[in-house]
């Protein structure tokens, strides 16, 4: 799915959709985006030498998982982030990189969902860590 379609499933706009594209390939949801230069969490992080924010690449991370969900829940349900956990931050991020992340739903209890996932650049991982959502209408 494209942008359009990813802001049918989530609530997020510009300048907080943080993915390009989604696709889901049986249990795994895989995002993408690719750093322009010139977004704004980049600003002041770091002048001269910008590097994606962890907190940034966990928000993406999430934002790709979504895809997952919007095949188990109902039209209009909308999931909110709840949990990370074991986050690892392996590889700097850097204008020009596409990152793909790689998200697998782990559990399900009721209106929990509960995701792991990893995020690669050129097959080197950068980020890894689990996560939880509650999805409501």
């Amino acid at each position: 799915m494209n942008r359009e379609e990813i802001k049918q499933i989530i609530p997020h706009r510009e300048p907080m959709l943080l993915i390009d594209e989604a696709e889901v390939q049986g249990d795994t949801s895989v995002g993408r985006y690719t750093v322009q230069g010139d977004e704004w969490f980049l600003q002041g992080h770091f002048p001269g030498n910008p590097v994606v924010p962890g907190v940034m690449l966990c928000e993406m991370m999430a934002q790709s998982a979504c895809a997952l969900l919007a095949e188990r829940t109902e039209p209009g349900m909308t999931p909110y982030f709840t949990s990370l956990d074991k986050v690892r931050f392996k590889k700097m991020v850097i204008p020009g990189d596409t990152i793909e992340f790689r998200c697998e739903l782990t559990g399900q209890k009721g209106p929990f969902y509960f995701c792991k996932g990893k995020g690669t650049v050129a097959g080197k991982v950068c980020i890894t860590g689990e996560f939880s959502f509650a999805v409501q209408g």
